[in-house]
C-alpha cells in the first residue's frame, strides 16, 4: 500500500485501476449506447476504487453507486431528464449497484432544496465535475474518449489529503463528508480543518 502511494499516479494508471472494477468498465462500456453529450462516469466510483486498491480492499468496497453526469441544456425539464433515468433503468437493469445519472445543466434547479445552498447554473459536465466539495475527489472519465478530467490533478488523491474544494467553499459539508470517508479509510488526512471552519 505504501508504494502504491509513494509511485506518482499517472492519468493511465488512474483509468486502469478505475476500469479493474468491473461495475465501472461494464456501465462506462454500455453508457455510449445512450449516446448523451458531455457524458462522463464521475466520483465515487471512481475515487474510492483508488482508494480501496492502496488500502489492500476489494475493489468495490463500500461503493453505494456510480454518478454519471451529462449536459443538455435544451430541454430543463424533470421530465426529459428522466427520460433519460428510465432509458438507462433499462440499460443497466442487471447491475445491482445504482447508476445515478444527472443532467448538469439541471444542478441548480434542485440544488438549494437538497444542500441548503444556491448554486450558479453550469455550464458544461466538466464544471459539475469541478464542483465536488472535496478537491482530489474532482474526477470523471469521458465516455467518449476515455481520458480522465482531474483538474486538481492526482496528487492529493493519491496521499489521501482532503481539502475543501476553492471552487465550492461550504465548510459544514466539507467537513461532514471528509470525515465520512476517513472513517472508512482512517490513513486519509483532513487538510486545513481549522480553515474550514
Amino acid at each position: 500500500m505504501e508504494e502504491a502511494r509513494n509511485t506518482p499516479l499517472s492519468h493511465d494508471d488512474f483509468v486502469d485501476i478505475a476500469m479493474r472494477f468491473e461495475t465501472n468498465r461494464i456501465v462506462f462500456d454500455r453508457l455510449k449506447t445512450l449516446k448523451l453529450d458531455q457524458c462522463y462516469l464521475a466520483a465515487g466510483s471512481l475515487f474510492q476504487v483508488i482508494w480501496n486498491a492502496q488500502s489492500g480492499q476489494t475493489l468495490g468496497s463500500g461503493i453505494k453507486d456510480l454518478d454519471v453526469f451529462y449536459f443538455d441544456d435544451t430541454d430543463l425539464s424533470w421530465e426529459a431528464e428522466n427520460a433519460v433515468i428510465e432509458r438507462a433503468k433499462v440499460l443497466f437493469h442487471d447491475i445491482e449497484m445504482s447508476v445515478d445519472i444527472k443532467n448538469q445543466a439541471r444542478v441548480h434547479l434542485w440544488y438549494k432544496e437538497r444542500f441548503g445552498f444556491d448554486m450558479e447554473p453550469l455550464v458544461s459536465s466538466k464544471a459539475g465535475i469541478e464542483s465536488f466539495l472535496i478537491a482530489c475527489t474532482c474526477v470523471g472519465i469521458d465516455c467518449a474518449t476515455g481520458e480522465l478530467y482531474a483538474p486538481d490533478g492526482l496528487g492529493d488523491l493519491q496521499a489521501g489529503q482532503l481539502r475543501m474544494n476553492p471552487r465550492n467553499p461550504k465548510p459544514s459539508l466539507f467537513l461532514e463528508k471528509a470525515a465520512d470517508y476517513k472513517s472508512r479509510w482512517p490513513w486519509l488526512t483532513i487538510v486545513s480543518k481549522e480553515a474550514a471552519l
